[in-house]
C-alpha cells in the first residue's frame, strides 16, 4: 500500500503504509518528474494534478492562504466529535473514577463476590444501565490486578458505547480488545450469553486466554469456538457467561443448528440463541463481508468431462471480441460472435439446451480464466485449488466455490475434478448478524461506513477520543502512471529507510504482489519476511508480525495478515525471549531449525510456540543449576508468551 506525502517545491514525500504505524520516506524530486506522480492538491474540492517538469503556477501562495483560513474557521465552527463524545460520557466516567478507591481496597474475594451481587440485582430487575459504573470499576480493578492494565478513561467511555449498541471507532492502538472486556462483563450478568466475535481463530484464542482472564478472575465462565472442534465442546463454549468465536464459525455454527434434526445436536444456546454481540474490526465483518454467504452443501453426482472441454474452448476466446468481462459485478458475457463461435466448435444447435447445458459450462470457464487468477484468488498445493479469503489474505482449506465454479477452476488448472456441491443451507452475514437484539462493533475505520451501518443494522457510529494527542499525520495518496514505478519507488523507499534502521512493514493486496516485491527486494540485497497465504508462511504468522518492528526490519504482508498482533518498535520480547531461551537451551535444535525452515536473507526460522514446554521438561534434568530459574520466572514467561 502506498500513501502519499504533502507536495513541497519539487519533491513529494511518500510512505509505505504500516497500518497503525505509518512510516514517512521521502521520494527523490528527480525520480516523482520521470515516472509522472499524480498527488492530489491541498483543497480536497479540486482535482489531481500531474507532477511533471513544468513549475508550479504562480498563486499557489494565495490559494494556500485560503486553504489555511477555511481551516482555520472550521477549527472554530465545527465541533470535534471525539470532544464531544468525551463530554457526553464523562460524568459517568467521573462515577467510575470516584468507586475506585473502594475497588481498590477489597480483597480479591470480595471482587469476586461483587459478580453474584450484581447477578441478583439483575434478577430482580435493576437495569444494566444502573449497575454500569459499579460493574465498570469492578472490571477496571480486575484488570489491573490480573493483567497489570488499568483501563483509561477513554476505555471506559469506548465500553459505555458498546454496552449502548453503537459502533466505537477507535484509532489504532488505543487498547479496543480490553475495551471489549467492559460491556462483555456487564452484559453476561443477564445470564443469556455473550458473543465477542473476531475475525480470525488466532485472536479469538488471543482474546480469551488473555483478557479473558478479567472475566474468569470474577467468576465469570469464558468460552472458546475454534476450528475443529467437537460438536459437545462447542455446546459448553456457547453456555458459558462469555464466548470468543470466529465469525465464520458462529455463522456456520448458525447453520448446522438449521440442519440438525433433534435439539440434542444443536450447539448454540436453545432458549438464547442471540442475545449481546460485540464485533471486532466490524467495518470488514458488517461491510466488506456483508453479502458474502456461509454456505453448507452437499455433493452432487459424478463430475462432467464437460468441464475440461470448456476451459479448452474458454482459452481459445478472445476477450472483448468473443466476450466482455464486467469485473466489477464478477460477471461475464458471451457476444454474438461469441456465441456462433461456441457453438460451431462444439457442434450444438443452441448452447441452453436442456438437454445439454454447455452455457453454464462456457460461462464459468471463462469467469475462470479472466476472474479468478492463481496466487491471487487461490492456491494450488497438493494437486488441490485451496481459496484465498480476498479480506484476510489467507488460505481456506476445505471451502470451495459453488455453481461448478471450482470445478472449473480445476480444470483450467489441469487438476483432477471433485464432485459438485449442491447448496443445503446458506446465509449471509448481514442477514445473519441482524439477529442479534443487541449488537455493537468497535473498529479504527467507521467513519468512512456511517451511512451504511445506519442504514442497513440502524448501527450510530461514534468516535472515541484518544488518550493522548495523535502525532501520526496521515497524508493523501500517490498515483503512478504505471504500476512498476509505483514498485520502484517503493523499493528505492524501503532501501533509504533500511539504510537508516528503521523498520518497515509494506502492504500487499495480493499473493502475486508480495512475491513479486519479494524478489525485487532481493535483487537489490535487503534482508526481509513475506507473510501471505503461502502455507509455510502462514504457520509462523504471529511470528512474523510481531517481530516487523525490530530494527532493520523490512516485512512485507498480505492485507490484514498477522492482525491483531501487537507490533512493538525494537520487537516484541517475549517472542525474542523464547528465541534466546531455545539459543541458551539446545543451540544445535535451534540451528537446525534455522537451517531447514524457509529463509529470506539470514534470519533463521523460530520453533512453535507449543514447542517451549517440551524443550524445556527435556532440559530440565541435564540442567539441574538451573532447576529452580526454569520452574519459576521462565514458566510464568513462557505462559504469558504462549498466551500472545
Amino acid at each position: 500500500m502506498l500513501a502519499s506525502k504533502r507536495l513541497t517545491g519539487n519533491a513529494c514525500k511518500t510512505c509505505v503504509s504500516l497500518g497503525c504505524n505509518a512510516r514517512v520516506m521521502p521520494v527523490r524530486a528527480s525520480m516523482c518528474m520521470r515516472q509522472g506522480v499524480v498527488t492530489p492538491q491541498s483543497s480536497p474540492s479540486r482535482s489531481p494534478r500531474l507532477i511533471g517538469s513544468t513549475r508550479l503556477r504562480p498563486g499557489v501562495s494565495g490559494r494556500r492562504a485560503s486553504v489555511q483560513t477555511r481551516a482555520f474557521f472550521n477549527q472554530i465552527f465545527k465541533q470535534d466529535p471525539a470532544e464531544k463524545t468525551r463530554r457526553q460520557y464523562q460524568d459517568r466516567v467521573d462515577v467510575i473514577n470516584a468507586l475506585e478507591p473502594a475497588m481498590q481496597a477489597m480483597s480479591d474475594d470480595q471482587l469476586r463476590a461483587k459478580t453474584q451481587e450484581f447477578k441478583r440485582r439483575v434478577q430482580n430487575g435493576q437495569s444494566l444501565d444502573s449497575i454500569l459504573p459499579e460493574a465498570f470499576a469492578v472490571v477496571r480493578e480486575a484488570s489491573r490486578r490480573v493483567l497489570g492494565l488499568r483501563p483509561f478513561d477513554v476505555q471506559l467511555i469506548g465500553g459505555m458505547i458498546l454496552h449502548e449498541g453503537q459502533i466505537a471507532e477507535m484509532r489504532t492502538g488505543e487498547g479496543k480488545t480490553l475495551v471489549a472486556v467492559l460491556p462483555s462483563y456487564l452484559n453476561a450478568l443477564a445470564g443469556k450469553g455473550v458473543h465477542v466475535v473476531t475475525v480470525n481463530d488466532y485472536l479469538a484464542r488471543r482474546d480469551s486466554e488473555w483478557v479473558g482472564q478479567v472475566a474468569r478472575f470474577l467468576s465469570m465462565q469464558v468460552g472458546l469456538v475454534q476450528a475443529d472442534m467437537a460438536p459437545e465442546a462447542r455446546r459448553a463454549a456457547y453456555l458459558a457467561d462469555i464466548t470468543y468465536v470466529t465469525n465464520s464459525e458462529l455463522g456456520f455454527d448458525y447453520l448446522r443448528d438449521n440442519l440438525s434434526g433433534s435439539p440434542a445436536e444443536l450447539v448454540l444456546r436453545t432458549a438464547t440463541p442471540f442475545h449481546y454481540c460485540v464485533i471486532d474490526e466490524v467495518d470488514s465483518i458488517l461491510i466488506d463481508e456483508a453479502r458474502t454467504p456461509l454456505i453448507i452443501s452437499g455433493t452432487s453426482d459424478k463430475p462432467s468431462d464437460k468441464y475440461y472441454k470448456a476451459a479448452k474452448v474458454a482459452d481459445a476466446l478472445t476477450k472483448d471480441i468473443h466476450y466482455t468481462v464486467d469485473e466489477k459485478q464478477r460477471n461475464v458475457l458471451l457476444t454474438e460472435d461469441g456465441y456462433e463461435a461456441v457453438e460451431d466448435v462444439l457442434q450444438v444447435s443452441d448452447l441452453y439446451d436442456p438437454r445439454t447445458q454447455w452455457a453454464s459450462y462456457i460461462i464459468n470457464a471463462i469467469k475462470a480464466k479472466e476472474l479468478f487468477i492463481k496466487d491471487v484468488n487461490y492456491i494450488v498445493k497438493k494437486n488441490e485449488v485451496i481459496i484465498v479469503d480476498e479480506f484476510t489474505g489467507r488460505t481456506m482449506p476445505g471451502r470451495r466455490w459453488s455453481d461448478g465454479l471450482h470445478q472449473a477452476v480445476e480444470a483450467k488448472e489441469g487438476l483432477e475434478i471433485n464432485a459438485e456441491s449442491v447448496t443445503l443451507a446458506s446465509v449471509s452475514y448481514q442477514a445473519f448478524f441482524r439477529n442479534f437484539p443487541k449488537l455493537a462493533g468497535m473498529t479504527g475505520t467507521a467513519a468512512t461506513e456511517v451511512s451504511e451501518f445506519d442504514g442497513i443494522y440502524k448501527l450510530p457510529v461514534t468516535v472515541v477520543p484518544t488518550n493522548r494527542t495523535i502525532s501520526r499525520v496521515d497524508n493523501p495518496d500517490v498515483v503512478f502512471r504505471l504500476e512498476q514505478y509505483k514498485w520502484r519507488a517503493v523499493v528505492t523507499e524501503i532501501k533509504r529507510i533500511h539504510r537508516e534502521g528503521r523498520p518497515v512493514l509494506v502492504g500487499t493486496t495480493s499473493v502475486e504482489k508480495s512475491e513479486l516485491l519479494s524478489e525485487m527486494l532481493t535483487q537489490e540485497g535487503i534482508k526481509h519476511q513475506v507473510l501471505n497465504a503461502k502455507p509455510e508462511n502462514v504457520e509462523r504468522e504471529s511470528e512474523i508480525v510481531a517481530q516487523s518492528g525490530r530494527r532493520g526490519a523490512v516485512t512485507i504482508s498480505t492485507n490484514m495478515a498477522g492482525r491483531g498482533t501487537d507490533i512493538l518498535l525494537g520487537g516484541n520480547p517475549d517472542y525474542m525471549a523464547r528465541l534466546k531461551l531455545r539459543e541458551l537451551l539446545m543451540p544445535e535444535l535451534v540451528s537446525q531449525v534455522g537451517l531447514a525452515g524457509r529463509r529470506t536473507g539470514d534470519t533463521p526460522s523460530l520453533l512453535h510456540v507449543q514447542d517451549d514446554t517440551a524443550l524445556v521438561v527435556c532440559c530440565v534434568p541435564a540442567l539441574k543449576q538451573w532447576h529452580n530459574w526454569l520452574r519459576q520466572p521462565s514458566k510464568a514467561s513462557m505462559t504469558r508468551a504462549t498466551m500472545l
